[in-house]
Protein backbone atom coordinates (compact mmCIF):
# COMPACT_ATOMS: atom_id res chain seq x y z
CA UNK A 1 0.00 0.00 0.00
CA UNK A 2 2.80 2.48 0.83
CA UNK A 3 4.05 2.15 -2.99
CA UNK A 4 0.96 3.12 -4.33
CA UNK A 5 0.66 5.89 -2.53
CA UNK A 6 4.05 7.24 -2.34
CA UNK A 7 3.54 9.20 -6.04
CA UNK A 8 0.75 10.84 -4.23
CA UNK A 9 2.89 11.52 -0.93
CA UNK A 10 5.71 12.75 -2.85
CA UNK A 11 3.28 15.72 -4.72
CA UNK A 12 1.84 16.58 -1.64
CA UNK A 13 5.40 17.07 -0.14
CA UNK A 14 6.81 19.44 -3.23
CA UNK A 15 3.38 21.46 -2.72
CA UNK A 16 4.02 21.85 1.18
CA UNK A 17 7.76 21.94 1.36
CA UNK A 18 8.18 25.95 -0.48
CA UNK A 19 5.16 27.39 1.92
CA UNK A 20 6.61 25.25 5.20
CA UNK A 21 10.18 26.88 4.30
CA UNK A 22 8.74 30.22 3.87
CA UNK A 23 6.92 29.79 6.92
CA UNK A 24 10.25 28.51 8.61
CA UNK A 25 12.58 31.57 7.67
CA UNK A 26 9.35 34.21 8.78
CA UNK A 27 9.78 32.80 12.00
CA UNK A 28 13.07 32.80 12.40
CA UNK A 29 15.19 36.22 12.65
CA UNK A 30 19.12 35.50 12.54
CA UNK A 31 21.75 38.07 13.58
CA UNK A 32 25.47 38.56 13.11
CA UNK A 33 27.91 40.48 15.13
CA UNK A 34 31.64 40.44 16.46
CA UNK A 35 33.12 41.35 19.72
CA UNK A 36 36.78 43.60 19.43
CA UNK A 37 38.24 40.68 20.31
CA UNK A 38 37.37 38.41 17.38
CA UNK A 39 34.83 35.81 18.70
CA UNK A 40 32.03 36.01 16.05
CA UNK A 41 28.45 35.77 17.26
CA UNK A 42 24.96 34.50 15.71
CA UNK A 43 21.68 34.54 17.29
CA UNK A 44 19.28 32.84 15.77
CA UNK A 45 15.64 33.63 17.46
CA UNK A 46 13.09 30.78 17.23
CA UNK A 47 10.45 31.49 20.12
CA UNK A 48 8.49 28.53 20.12
CA UNK A 49 9.93 27.13 23.11
CA UNK A 50 11.75 28.97 26.38
CA UNK A 51 14.81 26.86 25.28
CA UNK A 52 18.25 27.67 23.82
CA UNK A 53 21.16 26.23 22.85
CA UNK A 54 24.45 27.24 23.29
CA UNK A 55 27.76 26.40 20.77
CA UNK A 56 31.10 27.54 21.18
CA UNK A 57 32.35 26.45 17.88
CA UNK A 58 36.58 26.14 17.40
CA UNK A 59 38.27 26.45 14.22
CA UNK A 60 40.67 23.51 15.09
CA UNK A 61 40.66 19.67 14.21
CA UNK A 62 42.63 16.40 13.54
CA UNK A 63 43.17 17.97 10.13
CA UNK A 64 45.54 20.51 11.56
CA UNK A 65 47.63 17.95 13.68
CA UNK A 66 51.49 17.92 12.19
CA UNK A 67 52.25 14.28 12.30
CA UNK A 68 53.88 12.58 15.40
CA UNK A 69 51.04 14.40 17.19
CA UNK A 70 47.86 13.20 16.51
CA UNK A 71 44.59 13.18 18.40
CA UNK A 72 45.58 16.45 20.12
CA UNK A 73 41.89 18.54 19.67
CA UNK A 74 40.06 15.44 20.57
CA UNK A 75 42.14 14.81 23.72
CA UNK A 76 42.01 18.52 24.60
CA UNK A 77 37.74 18.43 23.80
CA UNK A 78 37.91 16.03 26.84
CA UNK A 79 40.40 18.01 28.99
CA UNK A 80 38.30 21.48 28.52
CA UNK A 81 35.96 19.19 31.36
CA UNK A 82 38.68 18.92 33.51
CA UNK A 83 38.74 22.20 35.11
CA UNK A 84 39.90 25.98 35.19
CA UNK A 85 41.02 28.35 37.53
CA UNK A 86 38.16 29.28 38.95
CA UNK A 87 36.04 26.12 38.51
CA UNK A 88 37.03 22.83 40.14
CA UNK A 89 36.87 19.30 37.42
CA UNK A 90 33.54 18.08 36.90
CA UNK A 91 31.95 21.15 38.75
CA UNK A 92 31.10 22.86 35.43
CA UNK A 93 29.20 19.59 34.34
CA UNK A 94 27.74 19.24 37.75
CA UNK A 95 26.40 22.52 38.00
CA UNK A 96 24.54 22.22 34.53
CA UNK A 97 23.00 19.14 35.70
CA UNK A 98 21.46 20.48 38.46
CA UNK A 99 19.79 23.35 36.25
CA UNK A 100 18.45 20.38 33.48
CA UNK A 101 20.83 21.49 30.91
CA UNK A 102 22.32 18.92 28.29
CA UNK A 103 25.68 19.63 27.73
CA UNK A 104 28.74 17.43 25.55
CA UNK A 105 31.01 17.93 22.64
CA UNK A 106 32.30 17.02 19.70
CA UNK A 107 35.58 16.81 17.71
CA UNK A 108 35.66 16.48 13.82
CA UNK A 109 38.31 16.58 10.76
CA UNK A 110 37.68 20.75 10.70
CA UNK A 111 35.82 21.63 13.85
CA UNK A 112 35.93 21.28 17.75
CA UNK A 113 32.67 22.35 19.33
CA UNK A 114 30.94 22.44 22.83
CA UNK A 115 27.47 23.06 23.65
CA UNK A 116 24.61 23.60 26.23
CA UNK A 117 20.84 22.80 26.05
CA UNK A 118 18.75 24.77 28.70
CA UNK A 119 15.99 26.66 29.87
CA UNK A 120 16.51 30.26 28.37
CA UNK A 121 16.70 31.81 31.54
CA UNK A 122 20.24 29.95 32.30
CA UNK A 123 21.71 31.12 29.26
CA UNK A 124 23.99 33.33 31.06
CA UNK A 125 25.77 30.64 33.04
CA UNK A 126 26.68 28.56 29.80
CA UNK A 127 28.53 31.24 28.41
CA UNK A 128 30.20 32.37 31.44
CA UNK A 129 31.54 28.66 31.92
CA UNK A 130 32.07 28.80 28.55
CA UNK A 131 34.42 31.75 28.48
CA UNK A 132 35.99 30.76 31.49
CA UNK A 133 37.38 27.82 29.86
CA UNK A 134 38.30 29.78 26.78
CA UNK A 135 41.13 31.42 28.38
CA UNK A 136 41.50 30.38 31.54
CA UNK A 137 41.41 26.07 30.93
CA UNK A 138 44.41 25.38 34.01
CA UNK A 139 45.19 21.63 32.40
CA UNK A 140 46.47 20.12 35.65
CA UNK A 141 48.90 17.11 35.11
CA UNK A 142 47.54 14.41 37.21
CA UNK A 143 43.65 14.89 34.85
CA UNK A 144 45.32 14.99 31.74
CA UNK A 145 47.28 11.78 32.70
CA UNK A 146 44.23 10.00 33.96
CA UNK A 147 42.19 11.28 31.38
CA UNK A 148 44.78 9.81 28.49
CA UNK A 149 43.92 6.50 30.10
CA UNK A 150 40.35 7.24 29.15
CA UNK A 151 40.75 8.19 25.33
CA UNK A 152 43.18 5.29 24.86
CA UNK A 153 40.69 3.11 26.22
CA UNK A 154 37.69 5.43 23.90
CA UNK A 155 40.39 4.16 21.20
CA UNK A 156 40.38 0.45 21.50
CA UNK A 157 36.89 0.29 22.08
CA UNK A 158 35.69 2.25 18.74
CA UNK A 159 38.48 1.25 16.55
CA UNK A 160 41.26 -1.34 17.75
CA UNK A 161 38.47 -3.84 18.73
CA UNK A 162 35.73 -3.00 16.15
CA UNK A 163 36.93 -4.76 12.69
CA UNK A 164 34.53 -1.97 10.94
CA UNK A 165 36.21 1.31 12.30
CA UNK A 166 39.37 -0.60 11.84
CA UNK A 167 38.89 -1.09 8.27
CA UNK A 168 37.52 2.59 7.54
CA UNK A 169 40.22 3.72 9.57
CA UNK A 170 42.94 2.08 7.49
CA UNK A 171 40.90 2.85 4.17
CA UNK A 172 40.99 6.41 4.73
CA UNK A 173 45.03 6.19 5.36
CA UNK A 174 44.94 5.00 1.24
CA UNK A 175 41.95 7.00 0.21
CA UNK A 176 43.53 10.53 1.04
CA UNK A 177 47.20 9.96 -0.27
CA UNK A 178 47.96 14.31 0.16
CA UNK A 179 45.34 15.49 2.34
CA UNK A 180 45.57 15.17 6.82
CA UNK A 181 42.24 14.01 6.34
CA UNK A 182 44.18 10.36 6.45
CA UNK A 183 44.50 11.04 9.72
CA UNK A 184 42.02 9.67 12.93
CA UNK A 185 40.37 11.85 14.93
CA UNK A 186 41.08 10.01 17.95
CA UNK A 187 44.42 9.88 16.26
CA UNK A 188 47.08 6.79 16.92
CA UNK A 189 47.94 5.13 19.56
CA UNK A 190 51.42 5.37 19.81
CA UNK A 191 50.94 9.47 19.34
CA UNK A 192 48.63 8.96 22.36
CA UNK A 193 51.42 7.55 24.37
CA UNK A 194 53.50 10.45 24.06
CA UNK A 195 51.06 12.70 24.04
CA UNK A 196 52.35 15.29 26.93
CA UNK A 197 51.02 17.97 29.35
CA UNK A 198 52.64 20.65 27.11
CA UNK A 199 51.94 19.73 24.06
CA UNK A 200 47.92 20.30 24.75
CA UNK A 201 48.97 23.66 26.14
CA UNK A 202 50.66 24.36 23.19
CA UNK A 203 47.67 23.42 21.23
CA UNK A 204 45.20 25.45 23.60
CA UNK A 205 47.13 28.59 23.45
CA UNK A 206 47.64 28.40 19.67
CA UNK A 207 43.87 27.30 18.65
CA UNK A 208 41.62 28.34 21.50
CA UNK A 209 41.86 32.68 20.67
CA UNK A 210 38.32 34.67 20.41
CA UNK A 211 39.15 34.96 16.88
CA UNK A 212 39.42 31.35 16.10
CA UNK A 213 36.00 30.61 17.37
CA UNK A 214 32.14 31.09 16.02
CA UNK A 215 29.30 31.40 19.16
CA UNK A 216 26.12 30.37 17.70
CA UNK A 217 22.75 30.68 19.96
CA UNK A 218 19.47 29.44 18.93
CA UNK A 219 16.35 29.57 20.62
CA UNK A 220 14.05 31.83 22.56
CA UNK A 221 16.13 34.91 23.01
CA UNK A 222 16.66 38.26 21.54
CA UNK A 223 19.96 39.80 19.98
CA UNK A 224 20.20 42.74 22.77
CA UNK A 225 19.73 40.16 25.84
CA UNK A 226 22.32 37.55 24.07
CA UNK A 227 24.74 40.84 23.16
CA UNK A 228 24.76 42.11 26.37
CA UNK A 229 25.54 38.14 27.82
CA UNK A 230 28.13 38.11 25.15
CA UNK A 231 30.04 41.84 26.08
CA UNK A 232 29.92 40.96 29.84
CA UNK A 233 31.42 36.85 29.47
CA UNK A 234 33.61 36.89 26.67
CA UNK A 235 34.60 41.19 25.92
CA UNK A 236 37.23 40.93 28.42
CA UNK A 237 39.14 38.50 27.01
CA UNK A 238 41.94 39.40 25.13
CA UNK A 239 42.25 38.84 21.07
CA UNK A 240 45.26 36.75 20.43
CA UNK A 241 46.89 35.59 17.32
CA UNK A 242 44.73 33.41 15.29
CA UNK A 243 46.33 30.32 13.35
CA UNK A 244 46.14 30.59 9.67
CA UNK A 245 43.53 27.82 7.92
CA UNK A 246 44.67 26.18 4.75
CA UNK A 247 41.85 23.81 3.11
CA UNK A 248 43.02 19.99 3.01
CA UNK A 249 43.31 19.09 -0.29
CA UNK A 250 43.78 15.77 -2.62
CA UNK A 251 45.41 14.76 -5.57
CA UNK A 252 42.90 14.97 -8.07
CA UNK A 253 44.09 11.69 -9.76
CA UNK A 254 46.47 9.66 -7.75
CA UNK A 255 45.63 6.97 -9.67
CA UNK A 256 43.70 3.06 -8.60
CA UNK A 257 44.89 2.06 -5.23
CA UNK A 258 43.40 -1.70 -3.77
CA UNK A 259 44.09 -3.10 -0.43
CA UNK A 260 42.91 -6.30 1.05
CA UNK A 261 42.35 -6.10 4.84
CA UNK A 262 41.76 -9.52 6.94
CA UNK A 263 40.20 -8.77 10.00
CA UNK A 264 37.65 -10.22 12.38
CA UNK A 265 34.46 -9.41 10.85
CA UNK A 266 31.51 -12.10 10.04
CA UNK A 267 30.95 -11.06 6.16
CA UNK A 268 33.34 -9.75 3.84
CA UNK A 269 32.49 -6.32 2.35
CA UNK A 270 33.96 -3.71 -0.31
CA UNK A 271 34.79 0.08 0.32
CA UNK A 272 35.32 2.38 -2.95
CA UNK A 273 36.30 5.87 -2.56
CA UNK A 274 36.65 8.20 -5.08
CA UNK A 275 38.71 11.51 -4.66
CA UNK A 276 36.27 14.03 -5.06
CA UNK A 277 36.12 17.95 -3.92
CA UNK A 278 33.72 19.53 -1.15
CA UNK A 279 31.77 22.71 -1.36
CA UNK A 280 34.80 24.84 -0.69
CA UNK A 281 37.09 23.27 -3.41
CA UNK A 282 34.60 22.99 -6.15
CA UNK A 283 35.82 24.71 -9.18
CA UNK A 284 32.22 25.88 -9.40
CA UNK A 285 29.38 25.40 -6.14
CA UNK A 286 27.19 23.08 -8.53
CA UNK A 287 29.24 20.38 -8.52
CA UNK A 288 29.15 19.70 -4.96
CA UNK A 289 25.49 19.64 -4.79
CA UNK A 290 25.24 17.94 -7.98
CA UNK A 291 27.48 15.15 -5.87
CA UNK A 292 24.81 15.23 -3.31
CA UNK A 293 21.95 14.76 -5.56
CA UNK A 294 23.88 11.90 -7.23
CA UNK A 295 24.06 10.02 -3.92
CA UNK A 296 20.31 10.49 -3.29
CA UNK A 297 19.79 8.86 -6.94
CA UNK A 298 21.83 5.61 -5.44
CA UNK A 299 21.24 5.66 -1.86
CA UNK A 300 17.70 7.70 -1.02
CA UNK A 301 15.39 5.51 0.37
CA UNK A 302 13.27 2.94 -0.35
CA UNK A 303 13.28 3.51 -4.15
CA UNK A 304 16.82 4.10 -4.81
CA UNK A 305 18.62 2.42 -7.47
CA UNK A 306 21.08 0.62 -4.97
CA UNK A 307 18.86 -0.24 -2.55
CA UNK A 308 15.83 -1.08 -5.40
CA UNK A 309 18.33 -3.33 -8.06
CA UNK A 310 21.22 -4.31 -6.59
CA UNK A 311 19.70 -5.54 -3.12
CA UNK A 312 16.23 -6.49 -4.20
CA UNK A 313 16.00 -6.83 -8.33
CA UNK A 314 19.19 -8.67 -8.61
CA UNK A 315 19.78 -9.90 -5.25
CA UNK A 316 23.69 -8.90 -5.73
CA UNK A 317 24.19 -7.50 -2.19
CA UNK A 318 22.71 -8.00 0.87
CA UNK A 319 23.42 -3.67 1.76
CA UNK A 320 24.91 -1.26 -0.66
CA UNK A 321 24.84 2.13 0.26
CA UNK A 322 26.46 5.19 -0.62
CA UNK A 323 28.03 8.79 0.77
CA UNK A 324 28.85 12.04 0.36
CA UNK A 325 29.56 15.28 2.35
CA UNK A 326 30.20 18.19 0.35
CA UNK A 327 30.66 20.88 3.74
CA UNK A 328 33.92 20.52 4.67
CA UNK A 329 37.13 22.87 4.62
CA UNK A 330 38.98 20.58 1.93
CA UNK A 331 38.21 17.71 -0.63
CA UNK A 332 36.20 15.36 0.17
CA UNK A 333 35.50 11.64 -0.88
CA UNK A 334 32.40 10.08 -2.75
CA UNK A 335 32.03 6.74 -0.87
CA UNK A 336 29.82 3.24 -2.10
CA UNK A 337 30.28 -0.08 0.22
CA UNK A 338 28.40 -2.90 0.37
CA UNK A 339 28.12 -6.39 1.47
CA UNK A 340 27.48 -9.07 -1.32
CA UNK A 341 24.87 -11.54 -1.10
CA UNK A 342 26.98 -14.81 -0.15
CA UNK A 343 23.68 -17.21 -0.07
CA UNK A 344 24.36 -16.41 -4.06
CA UNK A 345 27.67 -17.02 -4.24
CA UNK A 346 28.15 -13.45 -5.32
CA UNK A 347 31.77 -12.44 -4.60
CA UNK A 348 33.60 -9.38 -4.26
CA UNK A 349 34.32 -8.92 -7.07
CA UNK A 350 30.95 -8.91 -8.59
CA UNK A 351 29.65 -6.60 -6.29
CA UNK A 352 32.02 -4.01 -7.21
CA UNK A 353 30.70 -4.80 -11.50
CA UNK A 354 27.38 -4.46 -10.61
CA UNK A 355 27.93 -1.41 -8.68
CA UNK A 356 30.22 0.23 -11.72
CA UNK A 357 27.17 -0.56 -14.17
CA UNK A 358 25.23 1.96 -11.90
CA UNK A 359 27.61 4.48 -12.22
CA UNK A 360 28.21 3.32 -16.01
CA UNK A 361 24.59 3.97 -16.67
CA UNK A 362 24.21 7.01 -14.81
CA UNK A 363 27.51 8.96 -16.98
CA UNK A 364 25.34 7.49 -19.81
CA UNK A 365 21.94 8.84 -19.15
CA UNK A 366 20.89 11.09 -16.63
CA UNK A 367 18.23 10.59 -14.20
CA UNK A 368 14.49 11.04 -15.73
CA UNK A 369 12.93 14.66 -14.38
CA UNK A 370 10.74 12.23 -12.21
CA UNK A 371 13.27 10.47 -10.39
CA UNK A 372 15.36 13.53 -9.90
CA UNK A 373 12.07 15.43 -8.29
CA UNK A 374 11.86 13.02 -5.93
CA UNK A 375 15.37 13.11 -4.67
CA UNK A 376 15.28 16.71 -4.75
CA UNK A 377 12.21 16.28 -2.41
CA UNK A 378 13.73 13.74 -0.31
CA UNK A 379 16.83 16.06 0.57
CA UNK A 380 14.75 19.09 1.20
CA UNK A 381 12.41 17.49 3.21
CA UNK A 382 15.48 16.74 5.38
CA UNK A 383 16.47 19.51 5.62
CA UNK A 384 13.07 21.50 6.40
CA UNK A 385 12.13 19.32 8.96
CA UNK A 386 15.31 19.66 10.62
CA UNK A 387 14.69 22.98 11.64
CA UNK A 388 12.18 22.13 14.15
CA UNK A 389 15.02 21.04 16.45
CA UNK A 390 17.19 24.11 17.23
CA UNK A 391 19.87 22.24 17.97
CA UNK A 392 20.07 20.90 14.65
CA UNK A 393 20.14 24.38 13.49
CA UNK A 394 22.77 25.64 15.37
CA UNK A 395 24.56 22.52 14.01
CA UNK A 396 24.38 23.85 10.36
CA UNK A 397 24.94 27.14 11.13
CA UNK A 398 28.08 26.35 13.41
CA UNK A 399 29.11 23.83 10.85
CA UNK A 400 29.22 26.03 7.97
CA UNK A 401 31.04 28.98 9.46
CA UNK A 402 33.98 26.75 10.83
CA UNK A 403 34.61 25.06 7.32
CA UNK A 404 34.63 28.80 6.31
CA UNK A 405 31.21 29.14 4.38
CA UNK A 406 28.76 31.89 5.59
CA UNK A 407 25.52 30.53 7.67
CA UNK A 408 23.64 32.07 5.01
CA UNK A 409 23.75 29.22 2.79
CA UNK A 410 22.02 27.18 5.09
CA UNK A 411 18.63 29.72 4.23
CA UNK A 412 19.60 29.22 0.26
CA UNK A 413 19.74 25.26 0.51
CA UNK A 414 16.85 24.55 -0.40
CA UNK A 415 16.71 26.92 -3.34
CA UNK A 416 20.13 25.61 -4.92
CA UNK A 417 19.29 21.91 -4.94
CA UNK A 418 16.43 22.87 -6.82
CA UNK A 419 18.38 24.12 -9.44
CA UNK A 420 20.37 20.94 -10.07
CA UNK A 421 19.70 19.43 -13.61
CA UNK A 422 19.76 16.10 -14.53
CA UNK A 423 22.40 16.34 -17.15
CA UNK A 424 24.84 17.76 -14.26
CA UNK A 425 24.21 15.26 -11.75
CA UNK A 426 25.35 12.84 -15.27
CA UNK A 427 27.71 15.12 -15.64
CA UNK A 428 29.78 14.48 -11.94
CA UNK A 429 29.64 11.07 -12.34
CA UNK A 430 31.79 11.23 -15.69
CA UNK A 431 33.80 13.97 -14.07
CA UNK A 432 34.45 12.01 -10.64
CA UNK A 433 33.47 8.62 -10.75
CA UNK A 434 36.79 7.46 -13.02
CA UNK A 435 39.18 4.36 -11.55
CA UNK A 436 41.97 7.48 -11.64
CA UNK A 437 40.36 8.67 -8.53
CA UNK A 438 39.41 5.17 -6.90
CA UNK A 439 40.36 3.88 -3.52
CA UNK A 440 39.03 0.45 -2.88
CA UNK A 441 39.32 -2.26 -0.33
CA UNK A 442 38.18 -5.73 0.45
CA UNK A 443 37.43 -6.53 3.68
CA UNK A 444 37.92 -10.14 4.72
CA UNK A 445 36.64 -12.29 7.39
CA UNK A 446 40.22 -13.11 8.99
CA UNK A 447 39.77 -17.15 10.14
CA UNK A 448 37.82 -17.51 6.52
CA UNK A 449 40.59 -16.49 4.62
CA UNK A 450 43.35 -18.65 6.65
CA UNK A 451 40.97 -21.39 6.19
CA UNK A 452 41.13 -20.76 2.25
CA UNK A 453 44.76 -20.68 1.62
Amino acid sequence: MSRLLQPVSILLLMLGLSGLAHAQEQRQTTHEFSLDNGLKVIVREDHRAPVVVSQLWYKVGSSDEPPGRTGMSHALEHMMFKGSENIAPGQASKLLSSLGAQENAFTSRDYTAYYQVLSRDQLAVALELEAERMHLLSLPEDEVMREMQVIKEERRLRVDDNPNSLAYERFMTQAYMASPYAQPVIGWMHDLDRLTVEDLRAWYELHYQPGNATLVIVGDVTLEEVRTLVDRYFGPIPAGPVPEQKAPLELPGGGERSMVLELDVQLPSLIMGFNVPGLNTAEHDWEAHALRLLEAVLDGGYSARLASRLERAQSIATSASASYSAFSRGDSLFMLSGVPNESRNITLEQLEDALWEQIEELKDQPPSAEELNRVQSQLIASLVYEQDQISQQANRIGQLESIGLPWTLLDKDVETLEAITPEQVSEVARRYLTRERLTRAHVLPATQNKETR
